[in-house]
């Protein structure tokens, strides 16, 4: 895909090295906030937005602006997906256990292309050890999203991020490390110090938020649904270690006890909660925590056991209840998908978007997985990797990352599920990765 950019560049008498500049004519333009839409035109320049008027946006006469002719179709942002595993979402469990490291990660680094086809410009990676990736497409050695990484799944001994065998000991007690540990994949970490320890090292790798698991889960083996992961101080300790870099902590957690032993050691932000109470929701709405949900069903991967399945089913009959009361409680609510283990799953990323407008209308979807995403990446500060624009908005001085729908989304959902035929065009930082407008 590189060596295509290049090659239009010097056709359009650019050097790769020299000042690019785009101008997209003619598109009716969503910018993320604004029920609203105008017909206009987007200059970009680099990998900023400069300009976007409804007037004609005049252009120098060197005959170097490449532009290009909307036709009327819907630009917005590009999508935002705020539970993602870059890593973990490439491989099957057996794969990433058994497989040869270097294979697990080519995988990782062709699905980050395909990832990007799909129309996300930006994933928060909720673990896994994403740093090399990241770095590989900040690069431009591969082609992929933005990812905001948080390195290892922090997991307490049977946590969520416990992926040993039942006869495997930790090194607390005379274990050895396990392959995910190795692999940067989890880190189990019992106790205050031990925390401290494990959020510092994802931090001098460069994460750019903390994910502790908080309770069960429905994919692991060892822990049951209903149970609370780590004590108060410890995911105390966490969120002291995050702030003292200037950024915040995200926990894995479904059920009351778990959530409410997050927030009071102020975790400021949820992953699921899908079996959350009343109370507990009015407490998150009260305290502005982010809520980052899923619309699951209770599919589960091939080789669930019984115990797993249940538990997934048990999940997916929160997501009706969830939803139906963020407007009650006024919560700040993500999106995400968290595919993972399942490869062949990973297509059908966009295509729980059409099932949020059973809950709300195609607009505050849209601005969900754009603008409010935007939102939560920026909640990192200043540990977020990319701050010279804004994200999941058009707007001048955003970031140019954006794709062009044939139809509009604001009054029909579900375009977004044929990415391949819908997407025309797909742009990240300025760069046009994708452009079959006919």
């Amino acid at each position: 895909m590189r060596h295509l950019i290049y090659i239009t560049l010097c056709l359009f008498g650019l050097s790769a090295t020299a000042q690019s500049t785009i101008l997209i004519n003619n598109v009716v333009i969503f910018n993320g906030k604004d029920e609203k839409t105008i017909t206009g035109n987007v200059l970009v320049v680099n990998n900023l937005i400069q300009k976007i008027s409804t007037a004609p946006i005049p252009t120098n006469k060197s005959g170097k602006t490449i532009i290009i002719d909307g036709k009327g179709k819907f630009l917005m942002p590009g999508l935002i997906d705020a539970h993602w595993h870059s890593i973990l979402t490439a491989s099957t469990m057996d794969e990433l256990m058994y497989a040869e490291p270097g294979y697990v990660f080519i995988k990782a680094g062709d699905e980050a292309a395909n990832t990007l086809m799909r129309g996300f410009t930006s994933v928060r990676d909720l673990g896994g050890p994403s740093f090399g990736l990241k770095k590989a497409i900040d690069d431009g050695v591969i082609d992929g999203p933005r990812i905001w990484p948080s390195g290892s799944i922090i997991s307490q001994t049977s946590g969520h991020g416990d992926f040993r065998s039942v006869n495997e000991r930790p090194v607390s007690l005379g274990g050895c490390l396990h392959h995910s540990e190795e692999i940067g994949g989890a880190t189990i970490a019992d106790g205050k110090d031990a925390v401290l320890v494990a959020v510092r090292e994802n931090l001098k790798r460069g994460a750019s938020q903390i994910k502790l698991t908080a309770g069960g889960g429905a994919s692991s083996v060892f822990d049951p649904l209903d149970v609370s992961q780590y004590t108060e101080e410890e995911l105390r300790a966490a969120v002291e270690a995050a702030e003292d870099w200037g950024t915040y902590v995200t926990v894995h957690a479904y059920t009351p006890r778990a959530v409410q032993k997050a927030i009071a050691a102020g975790v400021k932000c949820i992953d699921h909660g899908h079996l959350l109470d009343d109370e507990t929701l009015k407490l998150i709405g009260e305290k502005g925590i982010w809520l980052s949900m899923q619309p699951l069903d209770s599919t589960t991967n091939a080789g669930a056991n019984e115990e797993q399945k249940q538990k997934k089913y048990d999940i997916a009959t929160g997501t009706e209840r969830i939803y139906s009361s963020v407007k009650k409680y006024n919560l700040k609510l993500a999106w995400g998908t968290d595919l993972l283990f399942n490869p062949a799953a990973n297509s059908k990323q966009t295509a729980t978007i059409p099932l949020m407008d059973k809950w709300f209308t195609p607009f505050e979807v849209l601005r969900m997985i754009t603008h409010d995403n935007g939102e939560l990446l920026a909640f990192s500060g200043k540990r977020s990797p990319y701050r010279e624009g804004k994200l999941g908005v058009l707007e001048e001085g955003a970031y140019a990352d954006m794709i062009l729908v044939d139809g509009n989304p604001l009054s029909n959902l579900k375009l977004m599920e044929d990415y391949n035929k819908n997407f025309v065009l797909i742009m990240k930082n300025g760069v046009v990765y994708k452009n079959t407008i006919q």
